[in-house]
């Protein structure tokens, strides 16, 4: 992963509202393939600069790469199209529709029917045999596709998330504290989603309070403070103490003592 042209990359990002200086100078990466876990306390800057990369926000200073290539994204359509799928908290699914009406949302195959003047319809058949087939590569726990979202649980949903930035071949997924109030099963099941996620060669980013959970799903952490991007490592030559005391600040005030 070290070797190649990382997925995302952000040089030297700032945003500022008004007043606030909300990010100063942030930088970060992400290879394809590998799973970065970004972490920090309540006002550190994670969300922040998730909207960002994926358009909410315009930055102030600095720049965006997406497979080496620097872009600019006007709005989340823009980081969508682009080949950034973000997996809010909330999830942003529509929960009256059914799991293929999600994942195709705005985005459903047509075919033509009629005569001398055929009409275009949506591909009905066509969106079932590709959602079928994407279910069961992800081997989700979704018993029938026709399923309205808003019946399914928790997990079930992250799953038609994922589902769907799979089948629209993200080159980088951001994932929002994917795994909160969800049941121990059920957030087993994402982590190992998020796992194959970046086993398709797609860059995740992977937001998490949990460290439990980040230093196990993550292959790196970026930790978040006041802002800035103080401490990066891989998973396995760090520790929860560690990160802790950058999340906290008590690692930068005692390296400045």
């Amino acid at each position: 992963m070290a070797d190649a042209t990382p997925a995302l990359e952000v040089r030297s990002i700032d945003k500022h509202f008004g007043a606030v200086q909300a990010l100063t100078d942030v930088s970060i990466s992400v290879a394809p393939g590998e799973v970065l876990g970004v972490v920090g306390d309540n006002g550190a800057g994670k969300s922040t600069l998730m909207k960002v990369i994926s358009g909410v926000y315009r930055p102030d200073g600095g720049e965006i790469l997406l497979a080496g290539k620097p872009v600019h994204f006007r709005s989340p359509r823009d980081a969508r199209d682009g080949g950034i799928e973000t997996i809010y908290q909330d999830l942003a699914l529509a929960d009256h529709l059914d799991v293929g009406a999600n994942i195709f949302l705005g985005r459903e195959p047509v075919k033509r029917v009629g005569g001398i003047l055929p009409i275009p319809v949506i591909d009905e058949a066509r969106i079932r045999n590709e959602v079928g087939a994407l279910l069961a590569r992800i081997e989700s726990h979704i018993p029938d596709p026709s399923s309205r979202v808003l019946d399914l649980s928790g997990g079930q949903r992250q799953a038609v998330a994922i589902a769907r930035a799979l089948y629209w071949k993200a080159k980088v997924v951001i994932m929002d504290e994917p795994t909160a109030a969800l049941a121990v099963m059920e957030t087993e099941n994402v982590l190992r989603l998020a796992r194959q996620i970046a086993d398709e060669g797609i860059g995740v980013l992977f937001i998490g309070h949990n460290l439990v959970e980040v230093l196990d799903v993550c292959d790196r952490v970026s930790v978040m403070y006041r802002g800035r991007n103080v401490f990066n490592a891989r998973s396995e030559e760090t520790s929860q103490d560690e990160l802790i005391r950058y999340m906290t600040g008590y690692a930068d005030a005692k390296a400045a003592a």
